[in-house]
């Protein structure tokens, strides 16, 4: 899986990609902190809030950041969003109002709304080898799995000597780093996109895109069931464990029994996807989230609050961080087989927004019935929720589904570059026979 690091180019953007989730995961520990400070007893509702206003950035930004990826050079426009988002890190510390906080943090998530999805679309053109990209998208999940488990550790060794304000400066010079990583790549210079249609087409052009494509929905329906497994992990375990009268150290180990068992699945994704079906490994790996969900409904219905029910818990969370990695993975794969080099920005633009459409439905969702009804009702919610979206996608991906396959587009198709063989790695090919075709406009 490493030797992907040999290409300059991807080992660069890695390093910028580890260095900026460093300092993302300190900003989050020094924010919760910091709205204490400023609010005390409701800094739960000031962080509830912040993560509302992150989930509209990336819902609101996202399809507008793709849709001009492509008309401005893409290394000027990720230097721009991490100098954008350094900046607002080393504003934050000056704050001393909630309506201060919320702005900036509406500023900092749009910029990253912005970075992630251009950032994502630039590695398949540094890798054209899908071999090598699916190493790139295991490294990936390996990154943000690493930093969920390392930057609290780092948080808490720096807390130790220095404020929390100063948690801040970390993370602006973790952007600063990787803005400068990035200045030192050189990268592909995108498709030159034919100027057509107001900003409402061009705005909106991924997400037509995408949901016009099969296995997309599909991979959207299996977002959703992604999205029911870690939010009960992220919203509830801190509750859960701490309701079982253990310790902030317990809850530290419980959440990284998760990221174990995703950077497990990570490291041994690559050799399973090269003789295994993206479709089938992610089905089954959704399936096995719904079943471990609503196993875990039953433990919590039956069992008496105690170790043994936390060790249950934990063998859960394991389960669940396995088949949460292998499920999201290979989305990067089918984004990548479905659209033209051109597009692809605004293609991972539309996965990043509307995979926030699906956490936006179940954190409050796991949350109100977590603190509402009780735990054993929220794992059965959420177990739900994860089947709906395993049924919907057998349903919406159809089981043949050949990679690539020739085919031809009429006049009334997304537009005239769709008309032609499209070329990755010198190699000539097309795209997916389902990819795109409405009325015309």
């Amino acid at each position: 899986m490493l030797s992907v690091l040999a290409n300059r180019t991807y080992r660069h953007l890695f390093l910028a990609q580890v260095i900026a989730l460093i300092g993302t995961g300190l900003a989050t520990v020094a924010l919760g902190l910091l709205a204490y400070d400023i609010a005390g007893g409701n800094a739960g509702a000031v962080l509830g809030t912040a993560l509302a206003i992150k989930m509209v950035a990336y819902i609101g930004v996202a399809p507008v950041a793709g849709a001009f990826a492509n008309r401005v050079p893409r290394r000027a426009l990720l230097v721009a969003m991490d100098v954008i988002r350094a900046g607002v890190a080393l504003c934050l510390p000056f704050v001393d109002q909630v309506w201060q906080v919320y702005v900036l943090i509406f500023v900092l998530q749009s910029a990253s709304a912005a970075f992630t999805p251009t950032f994502q679309a630039t590695i398949p053109d540094v890798l054209p080898d899908e071999r090598d990209y699916t190493r790139a998208l295991s490294l990936s999940r390996l990154a943000y799995d690493m930093e969920t488990l390392t930057s609290p550790i780092l948080a808490a060794g720096l807390l130790t000597l220095i404020s929390y304000h100063w948690l801040f400066s970390g993370t602006a010079i973790g952007f600063a780093a990787s803005a400068l990583l990035v200045v030192s790549t050189v990268l592909p210079r995108p498709q030159p996109v034919k100027d057509e249609g107001g900003i409402y087409d061009k705005t909106t052009r991924g997400i037509r895109i995408y949901l016009k494509t099969p296995r997309l929905r599909g991979l959207l329906a299996l977002t959703l069931a992604a999205a029911a497994a870690s939010a009960m992990v992220i919203v509830n375990t801190v509750v859960i464990v701490r309701g079982l009268g253990l310790s902030q150290r317990d809850v530290a180990l419980t959440l990284a029994a998760f990221g174990g068992g995703s950077i497990t699945a990570a490291l041994t994704l690559p050799k399973i996807l090269d003789r295994v079906s993206d479709r089938r490994v992610m089905l089954i790996a959704a399936s096995i989230m719904a079943l471990a969900l609503a196993g875990l409904a039953v433990a919590a219905r039956v069992m008496p609050p105690g170790s043994d029910y936390w060790h249950v818990l934990i063998t859960g969370w394991i389960v669940l961080g396995l088949a949460y990695s292998a499920s999201v993975t290979p989305s990067g794969r089918l984004l990548r087989r479905s659209a033209n080099a051109e597009d692809r920005p605004a293609l991972f633009a539309a996965q990043f927004a509307l995979s926030h459409v699906c956490w936006l439905i179940a954190y409050p969702l796991v949350g109100q019935v977590g603190a509402h009804v009780n735990m054993a009702a929220a794992f059965a919610a959420m177990a739900i929720l994860a089947a709906i979206g395993v049924i919907a996608a057998a349903r919406l991906w159809p089981a043949e589904d050949p990679a690539r396959i020739e085919h031809s587009h009429g006049d009334d198709d997304v537009g005239p570059e769709h008309r032609k063989l499209h070329a990755d790695g010198g190699h000539d090919f097309v795209i997916d026979r389902q990819h795109t075709r409405w009325p015309s406009r």
